[in-house]
This record gives C-alpha cells, sequence and structure tokens, in this order.
C-alpha cells in the first residue's frame, strides 16, 4: 500500500509541475490578448481530474491495495501518458495550458504527432493518465464511473477547441 502511495504522490507532482508551466503561459497570454474559450468546461475538467485522482487513491486505501503487476502496468501507462505530457508541452511550449486560450496570430503546430493524432494531449496523455491511475490504485470503481464522466468533459472540451481553433486554420 505505500509504494501506491509513494508512486501516487509522485506522478501527481510531475501533474503539479505542468500546472506550474500552465499558470505561467496563461498569464502570458492573456497579456498578448488570448480569449479563454470554454471556463466553465475547463473548471470542470479540474474538478474531475482531481476527484479522479483522489477516487482512486481513496479506493487504494479502501480496499488494501498491494503494489503488484497490475501496479505495474499501471506505472508503464502512466509513464507514457506523462512523457506524451511533457512531449506535448515542448512542442507547443509557450502557448501550452490546461485552459483553453487561443492567442491572435497563434501558430499550429503540424509535426508528425499533431499531424497523426488529433488532440495527442487528450488522446496520448489525459486518457491514458486516467488508466493508468486507476490500474496503478487497483480502483475499478473510479475507472468505470469516473472515466465515462470525464469522457463527456472531455468531448465538451475538443468539441470547443475545434471550433475555437477553425478561425486559425
Amino acid at each position: 500500500m505505500m509504494y501506491i502511495f509513494i508512486v501516487f504522490f509522485g506522478f501527481f507532482a510531475l501533474r503539479l509541475v505542468s500546472l506550474s508551466f500552465s499558470i505561467h503561459n496563461e498569464k502570458r497570454l492573456k497579456k498578448a490578448g488570448a480569449v479563454q474559450y470554454g471556463k466553465t468546461n475547463s473548471l470542470l475538467l479540474t474538478f474531475a481530474h482531481i476527484a479522479y485522482y483522489f477516487g482512486a487513491l481513496y479506493e487504494a486505501y479502501r480496499t488494501g491495495a498491494t503494489f503488484d503487476v497490475l501496479s505495474w502496468a499501471g506505472v508503464a501507462v502512466l509513464v507514457f501518458a506523462y512523457s506524451v505530457l511533457f512531449y506535448v508541452m515542448y512542442k507547443l511550449r509557450d502557448i501550452w495550458t490546461v485552459k483553453l486560450y487561443i492567442v491572435p496570430g497563434q501558430r499550429i503546430d503540424r509535426s508528425f504527432l499533431f499531424r497523426t493524432v488529433r488532440h495527442p494531449n487528450y488522446f496520448l496523455n489525459i486518457i491514458p493518465e486516467l488508466i493508468g491511475i486507476a490500474l496503478l490504485c487497483h480502483a475499478w470503481t473510479t475507472l468505470l464511473a469516473g472515466l465515462p464522466l470525464y469522457a463527456i468533459l472531455l468531448g465538451i472540451r475538443i468539441r470547443r477547441e475545434e471550433v475555437a481553433m477553425k478561425r486559425l486554420w
């Protein structure tokens, strides 16, 4: 159980690093005249992400989950998800945020990953991250109840992002 908590909080700390990067970029984007889209949706996604993480952690605690092969599979999925997250942050650099901002004259990344996978941050980072957390914590209730709810909010986010980005294409 202790190993699950240590690994969990290690990945949670990485998520906080990405949040810090996002906040820094958000301040700069606002100064440059960026417009935020889907403000309520972004707030709901933030709450859903936090609730999912701590729901999985609580479930691990409640069931007395142990660190085993399934937990290692969760760690592998999380390593993949966070690798994609940091790669996307690297590629988007100054325009990457957890919120949806469009700045006048914003560039569109047309590199291989972004041409190949529409919304890689969502499909190769967030969804695998949530699955990885559930595997790490043996959190089946969190996975089966939380992931579909999160997917609804993410679907709304993707639609809003598509509409906002159309102006740039």
